[in-house]
């Protein structure tokens, strides 16, 4: 399987770490996918959104990264419609395992929150981008 570029959309301000966590996995020499940008913490404008557009249209594929607090990130609700926009896949993953997690509150109703386990995670980038 080749290798995806992923674009990763998180809370800034409450799971920073969960993006650190997901870098790191995408280092295992297994793999299918590698970082290619994440969330951008800039003042919400026009330039914000035009620089995470760019770095959306260069990747293969959004993973979204689901907190307690991410219904109210605007960060992430913007990107996860430029990511639809750009006709990109995407999918939702549950940051912490024994903590609830809220979609995108631009998500829709039929996306799913996937549990965080390795080999779900694979399954859902080869799934994700198949030609």
């Amino acid at each position: 399987m080749a290798i995806r570029k992923a674009f990763i959309s998180f809370d800034f301000d409450h799971d920073e770490e969960l993006r650190d966590a997901l870098v790191d996995q995408a280092k295992n020499p297994d793999s299918p996918f590698a970082i290619s940008d994440y969330s951008v913490r800039e003042p919400f404008e026009n330039k914000w959104r035009d620089k995470v557009r760019a770095q959306i249209r260069r990747s293969d594929l959004t993973i979204v990264v689901c907190g307690e607090h991410t219904h109210t990130a605007a960060g992430v609700a913007a990107e996860l419609t430029i990511t639809r926009e750009e006709r990109k896949p995407y999918f939702l993953l549950r940051g912490r395992p024994k903590r609830t997690s809220h979609k995108p509150r631009t998500a829709r109703r039929s996306d799913q929150i996937h549990e965080w386990k390795w080999k779900t995670l694979k399954r859902l980038v080869g799934e994700m981008c198949i030609p």
